[in-house]
């Protein structure tokens, strides 16, 4: 697995995101919601303009938001989705390089460093931002940043 163990912080900007959300252990509810999410993607793109895709997670409940990342305030959501500007902040950024199916590996091993550090988190949602497109790049090839809310 190709993780980046030392993080760096980083600034994200206020962001349009358009989510299914689902509850519930996420082995279980995040690739049905991201499956459910790309049967509506023609119907988002529609009216709005796509330019990635990303998903929120917290735990305690366990919340996963499948999303797209969105130009502007969207127009005309199908029904099931949601809209909410995300706020932006600082986040601890940690980068796995490699297939999606590393991501739940990956991510254990994020939360064991942040548990083991002295990192000050604050309440937000944890994101998993898909820096390139699965449909135009290979596999191994594929960028995942793991980002964690940083105080």
């Amino acid at each position: 697995m190709n993780l980046t163990e030392i993080p760096d912080v980083v600034e994200w900007p206020e962001t349009h995101y358009v989510y299914l959300e689902r509850v519930g252990p996420f082995m279980k509810t995040a690739r049905q919601a991201w499956q459910d999410l790309h049967a509506l993607e023609f119907l988002i793109a529609e009216r709005n303009t796509i330019t990635g895709a990303m998903a929120l997670y917290k735990m305690k409940p366990d919340t996963y938001r499948a999303g797209y990342i969105v130009a502007a305030r969207p127009e005309d959501l199908p029904e099931g989705l949601h809209y909410e500007k995300v706020g932006g902040g600082l986040y601890s950024r940690f980068v796995l390089t490699g297939s999606y199916a590393n991501l739940p590996q990956a991510s254990g091993r994020v939360w064991e460093i942040v548990a083991a550090s002295d990192m000050m988190l604050r309440q937000d949602f944890a994101i998993e931002h898909y820096a390139n497109d699965p449909k135009t790049t290979p596999e191994d090839k594929l960028i995942t940043e793991i980002l964690i809310p940083t105080a």
